[in-house]
């Protein structure tokens, strides 16, 4: 059955994450995804590891666990595009792709004819996409961008970590790239809308992605609050501004989640803590109430919360619907019950690495269902592949070779 994307080609010259994200979505969706590396190196995220994937039959380091996370199903193209003959065929290739995408520095590929404006005159059609850390304008447009000096400048470190006064007290990084994540998946949902403008016959057009934008644009509750209220948002390690208790609680064995979203729920977790005065109690009455007097609050359900395990919490929350659980470790996440029913954990069979696990995409279709679309790429594993779809013989392909480009 053929996947949603499977007529769309993207001619994919990005590196690292927020650009390999949006163009691994795209794969999953079906999208023949030609991934352009630098012939010898490839990708950085190949070197930076450990952990390394071992090859099969040497047993030596091949690529990194960072590369297979956010390469899957692509076709890797090794070739020289600093070398006019790299150019013309890159040139080629965008003459009959859907998409391309690229997230090097601002006008950086001008000088080699692979800019929008050059690209649009041999192909009016395409949607071309621009992944920067602070976009194609602006006093910043210049300056290199990665996800750790986003997540700073962007506010997110500013309300992510526990209060200045206690201990482990500061601004904290939040454990995944979220910046470069948030990018690659506003890339994902731009690109589809211009495929569809295109589709109705408006041509191609050229999409400004920044991270800085994507970080901004990602503050949800915390930026409104600080717009509606003039008030400059706190860390809080993890509690939520809005909402108590939304915490992080001591169990007998562990930590334990307390998503208590509204009123009802409230009075659910008191009454099955044997406490249901609690729920009524004036000062936690409300939501507002309970944000006013999260620290009697807090007080009260760490008293609470430190008598009981994990197991029998999980089980006590459920049997009362109120949202809670344990704070997993990653062997504990690929362990759990509904993780691996749901099939979050695949394996893809590699070229030099034989099974590969990953991380199945998230999206479920009813009538065209995502399996993996194949293991990430070797360097170069589809030169001859792609540059015979071109026309390019043999020959030529040795000639190529010969002088650098591949």
């Amino acid at each position: 059955m053929q996947k949603p994307l499977s007529h769309i080609r993207v001619l994919d010259l990005s590196r690292i994450l927020a650009g390999p994200w949006a163009t691994q979505n795209l794969a999953d969706l079906g999208a023949e995804v030609i991934k352009v590396e630098k012939p010898g190196a490839g990708d950085d995220t190949r070197q930076m590891g450990p952990p390394f994937l071992k090859d099969k039959q040497t047993g030596e380091d091949g690529d990194a666990a960072y590369f297979m996370s956010c390469n899957r199903g692509k076709k890797s193209l090794a070739i020289d595009f600093s070398n006019p003959q790299g150019q013309d065929i890159l040139r080629e290739l965008a003459r009959k792709a859907d998409v391309f995408v690229e997230n090097y520095k601002v006008g950086a590929l001008k000088r080699y004819g692979l800019d929008y404006a050059s690209l649009r005159e041999i192909n009016p059609q395409l949607v071309y996409c621009s992944v920067t850390g602070f976009g194609q304008t602006g006093p910043y447009k210049d300056r290199a961008g990665y996800d750790y000096l986003i997540q700073g400048m962007g506010g997110l470190m500013s309300v992510t970590g526990e209060r200045d006064d206690l201990p482990g007290g500061g601004p904290q990084r939040a454990g995944v790239a979220v910046a470069d994540l948030l990018a690659g998946m506003y890339a994902t949902t731009a690109i589809l809308a211009a495929l569809q403008h295109r589709d109705r016959g408006h041509g191609g057009q050229h999409i400004d992605i920044s991270l800085l934008d994507c970080m901004v644009g990602s503050l949800v509750n915390q930026s409104m609050n600080y717009l509606v209220s003039g008030r400059v948002p706190q860390r809080m390690g993890s509690g939520h501004p809005n909402i108590a208790p939304y915490a992080v609680y001591p169990a007998a064995d562990g930590h334990l989640v307390l998503a208590v979203g509204n009123d009802t729920q409230f009075r659910r977790l008191c009454q099955a803590v044997g406490q249901p005065e609690v729920g009524v109690d004036p000062r936690y009455a409300t939501i507002a109430d309970r944000v006013h007097n999260r620290t009697e609050l807090d007080a009260w359900l760490v008293s609470v919360t430190r008598s009981r395990s994990l197991a029998d919490w999980t089980a006590l929350l459920e049997r009362a619907q109120v949202p809670g659980g344990p704070i997993n470790g990653m062997d504990q996440v690929f362990a759990d019950e509904h993780v691996v029913a749901r099939g979050m954990r695949a394996e893809v069979q590699h070229p030099l690495y034989g099974a590969v696990p990953t991380v199945r995409n998230p999206i479920r279709f009813s009538e065209t269902p995502l399996d993996p679309a194949g293991a990430p790429p070797s360097l170069g594993q589809h030169n001859e592949e792609v540059l015979h779809s071109l026309g390019i013989a043999p020959e030529r392909l040795a000639e190529l070779r010969a002088a650098g480009v591949l």
